[in-house]
């Protein structure tokens, strides 16, 4: 009697370790699914941030550029460190290269004269899983980037003499005094402005 009873507890303890197998089973291929979901937003919004600042930090070395052609002509600085220069062109080329590169498309927006924004969507979809519907589904994440000017020209008056240019007054007490003759004196693309994401630290590279 005791055999048949064991045996019987056997059989009844069967399908219940079928069932706890197979819920775990779900539950793993449920956390997969997710992940490969996070997985995806993660390189969107990855390919999102890059875009945006690369197509910021394009601009911003081409208004650095324009800064040095003019200068010998201070009334033109203020223009350049509010982006309102003629002569820079639209950037958002590198925000698809950037793309490109992470495997990724998107679109590009310039937001006035001194941001991008860029909306990411990852090329590869996240696959099949347990969950419906998301074989063909792709991450999609988007990322504005800001180019902030750290520096101010001095007043027209302030300079020493005529033939001297104005002091350039930036963030952080540093200060340049161009000389037109002394490459040395003349500051970076990075010490004239910061490029950053919008929603996040500077981010400069």
């Amino acid at each position: 009697m005791t055999q048949f009873r064991n045996r019987s507890d056997a059989g009844q303890a069967f399908p219940i370790y079928i069932m706890v197998v197979a819920g775990l089973l779900f539950l793993a291929f449920a956390y997969l699914a997710v992940g490969q979901a996070a997985a995806n937003r993660n390189g969107a919004q990855t390919a999102a941030d890059a875009a945006a600042l690369a197509a910021a930090q394009d601009t911003r070395d081409q208004l650095a550029d324009m800064w040095v052609k003019d200068l010998l002509d201070p009334t033109r600085w203020q223009d350049i460190f509010d982006g309102v220069t003629p002569g820079v062109v639209d950037s958002c080329w590198r925000a698809y290269e950037l793309a490109s590169q992470n495997d990724a498309t998107g679109q590009c927006e310039p937001l006035g004269f001194l941001s991008y924004r860029f909306e990411a969507q990852t090329n590869k979809p996240v696959g099949d899983s347990i969950v419906p519907g998301t074989e063909n589904k792709r991450a999609k994440a988007d990322a504005t980037a800001v180019i902030e000017p750290l520096c101010e020209p001095d007043l027209p008056g302030e300079a020493a003499g005529d033939d001297v240019l104005p002091q350039l007054s930036c963030k952080d007490n540093k200060n340049w005094t161009p000389d037109p003759d002394d490459p040395t004196t003349l500051p970076e693309p990075e010490d004239l402005f910061d490029v950053h994401l919008a929603d996040g630290p500077a981010n400069d590279e």
